[in-house]
């Protein structure tokens, strides 16, 4: 089997507290790994340390078999937390900003707005954009770059259900053009409906990880990973 990101003991500690705790993550190539976990569960942590963000107290970051190094970065596109866009300026402006930064051409930035529908926004700001629409714009600018691996923390986050749905049919897509994708979430069934594979993270620890079977009872599934480790932290 095929991986295209590993890690090993993963582990984050700030003072006398581990907000990570020996997190074997196996991501497979491209796929769509749902990373569940309630808030402060200890997912954007994670998802820091893989995109550099922040480091590791302990352990080990593998890309496609080898050690992680600052050079992987180019490979990664990420949506951490909020977009980071300009409101002052378009759609195509923003991406403009950046293209010039990574060097890349004008013609890419028609490919990744045309992927993620906001082509004919026109003139119109982004921040007068719609949530929805500066959520695809965030992921516009995280595709820019043709990464390998896509990270996206809470994506859905503020969504209305229409807003939900056409993201999850742009993040669908995503493994059928070469992408392996890392989605962070709360929400259970969204996960559920798109996701390969699925990671259970609750008090810093790696609760649950395989092979998402829609017969599976998630819900359950999820609150059993979360009882039990309250319960060894002495919470109920």
């Amino acid at each position: 089997m095929t991986y295209y990101i590993n890690t090993k003991n993963l582990t984050k500690v700030y003072g006398d507290e581990a907000v990570l705790e020996g997190i074997d993550l196996a991501v497979r190539n491209q796929t769509i790994y749902g990373l569940l976990g309630p808030n402060g569960a200890g997912k954007t942590t994670l998802l820091k340390i893989l995109t550099g963000i922040i480091k590791p107290s302990a352990g080990e970051i593998k890309i496609q078999g080898q050690v992680w190094k600052r050079e992987d970065l180019e490979g990664i596109g990420a949506l951490i937390e909020q977009p980071a866009i300009y409101p002052n300026l378009t759609a195509y402006e923003n991406l403009k900003v950046q293209a010039i930064l990574l060097g890349i051409a004008d013609q890419r930035i028609l490919e990744v707005l045309a992927l993620v529908n906001l082509t004919n926004t026109g003139r119109k700001k982004s921040g007068k954009f719609s949530l929805g629409m500066k959520q695809r714009l965030g992921i516009a600018s995280a595709l820019l770059g043709s990464p390998k691996l896509l990270i996206l923390d809470e994506p859905t986050n503020g969504l209305d259900p229409l807003g939900i749905q056409e993201l999850r049919e742009l993040i669908k897509d995503l493994p059928l053009q070469g992408i392996t994708v890392i989605l962070s979430s709360h929400i259970l069934s969204e996960v559920q409906q798109i996701a390969d594979d699925i990671g259970i993270i609750s008090h810093g620890k790696l609760g649950y990880q395989g092979v998402n079977h829609q017969e599976t009872d998630l819900e359950q599934l999820f609150l059993e990973v979360v009882t039990h480790h309250a319960k060894e932290r002495g919470e109920s």
